[in-house]
């Protein structure tokens, strides 16, 4: 099969830490009223104007924010971390220019970031801790998909922290822009199709598909086991700083923290996508971003054990 390797010279050349979750979003910013008692009415905006002031947030270029196209509010939602200055905030506004009217920025507690440390745990060569998300098959041979910024500089593999009980090595790797790599299984550690439910038991995964809004969803993760939310918005991007932006992403109200990154998103027997990473943690809550499973498996033609 052919493996898609994103920067295959930059072995280890990003140092990760990732967490996710955020509750209580609060707008800061939206429609201004004018002084006088008659409101004007609310702009309408088309779909090229949305898309060019989404563009104008992705320039920007703020760490701590995510965005998306909300056509239910004919806006373009910001959500910025507490790092986010209110003269960044200024910058993202001057960027869309005329169209700064078509931006709701809200902010969120926390600080977005990528979640190291999705299922069981597994540990890398290069010193960190991820989650393994879903067990596929390409033609005879046996893989993992994970977060991309978990395999990013491409590392070797282990089941336990002694790095004793060898998996394999990573053979695909796609971060930034996306968040999703692939490892090979070489060694006879087992793989079933299924995720750990941290109870004593597991759920079998039978096939991979793309969530809507509002579609339940559990998460797998390492650190913080089983937890529940539901899908918020779709085709989200998120700027963690140091120039990691991944479009594309999932936004869930299901909380995660550093460790939980690469886990499954899975409800019944679906799998839909791969932790990225968010704000907040699961004592107050949060946001977390989630990679589509889809597009992971079709980038490497591989299909569910």
């Amino acid at each position: 099969m052919s493996m898609k390797r994103t920067n295959p010279h930059r072995r280890f050349s990003r140092r990760l830490g990732l967490t996710a979750a955020a509750s209580g979003l609060v707008a800061i910013a939206a429609f201004v009223l004018p002084n006088s008692a008659q409101a004007e009415p609310v702009q309408s905006f088309s779909s090229a104007q949305l898309s060019s002031v989404s563009d104008a947030v992705l320039a920007a270029d703020i760490g701590g924010t995510s965005w998306g196209v909300d056509k239910a509010t004919n806006s373009v939602i910001v959500t910025v971390d507490e790092t986010v200055t209110t003269a960044e905030i200024a910058r993202i506004e001057a960027s869309a220019g005329g169209l700064a009217d078509a931006l709701t920025i809200e902010r969120t507690h926390g600080t977005l970031q990528r979640y190291i440390a999705g299922g069981d745990a597994i540990y890398a060569d290069a010193g960190w801790r991820c989650s393994a998300g879903f067990n596929v098959r390409g033609g005879s041979t046996d893989y993992f998909i994970t977060a991309g910024h978990c395999t990013d500089g491409f590392p070797d593999w282990y089941a336990n922290s002694s790095l004793s009980t060898y998996i394999g090595p990573t053979t695909g790797s796609s971060f930034p822009g996306n968040d999703y790599g692939i490892v090979r299984y070489d060694s006879s550690v087992a793989r079933p199709g299924v995720v750990n439910l941290y109870n004593g038991s597991t759920r079998d995964i039978s096939s991979f598909a793309n969530a809507g809004v509002g579609q339940q969803v559990q998460r797998s993760g390492s650190t913080t086991g089983l937890r529940s939310g539901t899908v918020q918005a779709l085709n989200q991007t998120v700027n963690y700083g140091g120039g990691d932006i991944v479009s594309g992403l999932t936004r869930t109200n299901a909380c995660a923290e550093p460790g939980d990154s690469g886990g499954p998103f899975f409800f019944n027997n679906v799998g839909y996508g791969l932790t990225s990473g968010g704000s907040g943690n699961c004592s107050v809550g949060g946001t977390t971003f989630y990679q589509p499973i889809v597009e992971a498996a079709n980038a490497y033609s591989v299909s569910v054990l």
